[in-house]
């Protein structure tokens, strides 16, 4: 019956007032990570990470607390991601082929391009505003993206399958889907990775217009390579098979394990990964009589049903002699096994065939797998070693690992005990999970404004966190808004969220960049008080005594006096029996014994308490 009469009730309009039927509500402000991310894309130089969405957002984060949302018209995973680094754009391809480009500085969709086939791979050359495209029916195409013009320019060369694979002397099928395209390191693009739906790896050169190297199935067919080894540190045999396939193995993933893409990691859907050597000049050695090999086999399982290798990723030694690094893989496993990250720590002598796995790792997930981005150090070229690696898992997570740690993981019966580090966020909302939110406005006599600004400078908090191993956070791209730099001495609005941990966070939100405050434990040290870390279940704020309550699901009140000054505090307990003083913060507590406390008994309190 209160429903009823609450949401069913026809008040007449108040005169003059006017009905709004044409409201466009938009989203100024967005903080957290969305429920629905799925795939992540970072620009190194301007140090900004994207996360594209299942429903069309993408979530742009850098440093300081700045965060932006991007919201697509078209609410469609995107299969793509990538910036043009350095422009101040990014690209994103959505499920019905829809080339978007999104201008940052703006916030805004400033063009999109409607793909007639469907679009299986996508590459920005680095450093420019290139992009390769290939399609289901193997057509490999050149993008341009003009800013003067706003326009994606679609240049005159474009390559079908065909032409390619039978330039390299192979007959060719009439159905060939693209689904890979790598520029090839130091090669500015003019060299590029083409990987066909049925194994074949094609390095061509676009400027000359012919093969440079042709691998995979086709060629094992035609060459039979034989067998090859891994080995651990201590020499012990990890894997001896011979290199053979009965049919075609559809790949699943590929990237680039060296520096000058020489070497090729690739995952197969039936489990297996393939590291090739596809430098130029094998061919040559092999004419010489040379008994080195184009490829070795990874195998992390021995069981005859695996899981496909969904993602692969590189991260090579701090090292200049470009002969090592670490395999980061997501598949490959027994079907059935936990879902694990695995890294496998490989070297190479001279050639390929003399490479050892020195080590494995596995590191569990929390949540199931999405994505995964290796984040390059500051200032590094655009193959150097990780500054951390971030594991994008659901609901909206991402696992953060520090990357200097990923070189000396070492495996402990088969076990890691590398725990993920929490990704900084401006306001938690998963972790600890958050309960109830009030915004307020403060009195504008500027009084109580400072007063609180000086109290919560004392707390001192970080802006900036540091990874476990001292490795710096590397997000730290984005331009405060001048608005936030000239109201930096002012709080004229706070946000006060509670979560299930009892504790309570303040921010400064005077301008769209919160800036945190205040951390309220719901634990007062030193104090033992029934149900004082019970889940916040309401907050009151009053702007003119500067006090706030907080009531819990345990039926516990705390009210805090935020006007003092920094070094003024006392702390009091107000039960049915008794009352307690002491001096450690400026928080009142009163148990009123019932299971969850309302707004209504808490206005009374804190009505009462407004006046000590």
């Amino acid at each position: 019956m209160f429903g009823k009469r609450l949401f069913h009730q026809d008040k007449p309009m108040p005169k003059g007032s006017k009905t709004v039927t044409n409201l466009d509500l938009q989203v100024v402000l967005h903080y957290g990570i969305p429920y629905t991310a799925s795939i992540l894309t970072f620009d190194p130089i301007q140090r900004l990470l994207a996360i594209g969405t299942l429903d069309g957002r993408i979530k742009i984060i850098g440093g300081d607390n700045i965060e932006g949302l991007l919201i697509s018209p078209k609410k469609l995973p995107y299969k793509n991601l990538e910036f043009l680094h350095n422009r101040g754009f990014l690209l994103g391809v959505s499920n019905d082929n829809d080339i978007q480009v999104w201008n940052l500085e703006c916030r805004q969709l400033v063009y999109s391009l409607q793909w007639e086939t469907n679009i299986t791979a996508f590459a920005v050359i680095h450093g420019t505003c290139l992009m390769y495209i290939g399609d289901e029916n193997g057509l490999m195409s050149v993008l341009r993206y003009n800013s003067e013009e706003g326009k994606l320019l679609s240049l005159p060369y474009s390559i079908p399958a065909r032409t390619i694979i039978e330039s390299a002397g192979i007959p060719c099928p009439n159905y060939q889907s693209i689904v890979g395209i790598l520029p090839q390191p130091s090669s500015s693009g003019t060299r590029v990775l083409i990987a066909y739906e049925n194994g074949l790896l094609i390095l061509w050169d676009v400027l000359e217009g012919h093969v440079v190297s042709v691998r995979g199935y086709t060629e094992l067919q035609l060459k039979g390579e034989g067998s090859v080894d891994h080995q651990t540190e201590d020499g012990n045999e990890l894997e001896s098979t011979a290199v053979e396939y009965e049919e075609e193995k559809e790949i699943c993933s590929l990237c680039w394990a060296s520096n000058s893409g020489s070497i090729l990691a690739v995952g197969y859907i039936n489990g297996d990964i393939l590291l090739w050597d596809i430098s130029s000049d094998f061919s040559k050695k092999q004419q010489a009589g040379s008994s080195s090999k184009a490829v070795v086999k990874l195998q992390l399982a021995s069981g005859s049903r695996r899981l496909p290798v969904i993602v692969l990723k590189w991260s090579p030694n701090a090292k200049a002699d470009d002969r090592g690094g670490q395999l980061l893989i997501y598949g490959g496993d027994d079907m059935g096994s936990e879902e694990v990250l695995t890294v496998l720590d490989l070297e190479w002598s001279h050639g390929i065939d003399s490479l050892r796995c020195i080590s494995r790792a596995d590191l569990n997930l929390n949540g199931s797998f999405a994505d995964m981005i290796l984040i390059p150090s500051a200032g590094a070229t655009e193959h150097n070693s990780a500054a951390a690696l971030f594991v994008l898992t659901n609901p909206g997570q991402v696992n953060v690992y520090d990357g200097a740690m990923l070189p000396v993981l070492k495996s402990e019966d088969g076990k890691v005990h590398l725990q993920a580090e929490k990704f900084p966020v401006a306001v938690p909302t998963i972790d600890p999970c958050i309960t109830v939110t009030k915004i307020c406005l403060i009195q504008p006599d500027g009084d109580s404004s400072k007063k609180l600004l000086t109290k919560s400078a004392a707390k001192g908090y970080a802006t900036t966190p540091t990874l476990s191993a001292g490795t710096r956070w590397p997000l730290t791209g984005g331009v405060p808004s001048e608005s936030f730099i000239a109201i930096d001495n002012e709080a004229e609005r706070i946000y006060i969220s509670g979560y299930q941990d009892g504790c309570v966070r303040i921010w400064n939100a005077t301008c769209p960049i919160l800036k945190l405050m205040f951390l309220l434990e719901g634990k007062v040290p030193g104090t033992e008080v029934d149900g004082q870390s019970g889940s916040v279940s309401a907050l009151e704020f009053c702007p003119t005594s500067m006090n706030l309550a907080v009531g819990n699901e345990c039926g516990l009140v705390r009210i805090y006096k935020l006007r003092g000054s920094a070094s003024e505090s006392s702390f009091h307990v107000v039960s049915e029996t008794k009352h307690e003083g002491d001096f450690f913060y400026h928080i009142h507590i009163i148990s009123l014994n019932i299971c969850t406390v309302t707004l209504k008994r808490i206005l009374y309190i804190f009505f009462f308490f407004s006046f000590l």
